[in-house]
């Protein structure tokens, strides 16, 4: 299994930016697959996860109304589309995909069994 994470980038704020997550090698029993980031001494935290079999997705409070998870089956490519960017939103933005329920809930890495390299978005003031 890989994923690769792109789309990363410098941008001022209020900008936009398009994260993608291309996946290869999941299998049909992938349940989903989430966005997490991870800002200079700080914490892994969860941003967004969109469910495989329904389509429902997921998001922090923080980033509602500004950036949307989607999906492109076809081309197993899993998409966060980021609006009015804000400073804060400044991180190394990862995916992941969630192959097994271990009892934790999808905002946790604990859930996740692949992750991509991850991929910096800068926002500047």
């Amino acid at each position: 299994v890989q994923l690769q994470a792109f789309g990363g980038g410098l941008v001022q704020a209020e900008g936009s930016l398009r994260l993608s997550c291309a996946a290869s090698g999941l299998t049909s029993s992938t349940y989903g697959m989430g966005w997490f980031r991870q800002a200079p001494g700080k914490e892994r935290e969860f941003v967004a996860y969109f469910t495989y079999s329904s389509g429902i997705t997921y998001s922090i409070d923080s980033v509602k109304g500004r950036f949307t998870i989607s999906r492109d089956n076809a081309k197993n490519t899993v998409y966060l589309q980021m609006n009015s960017l804000k400073p804060e939103d400044t991180a190394v933005y990862y995916c992941a995909a969630r192959t097994r329920f271990s009892g934790s809930s999808y905002r946790s890495t604990l859930e996740y069994t692949y992750w991509g390299q991850g991929t910096l978005v800068t926002v500047s003031s």
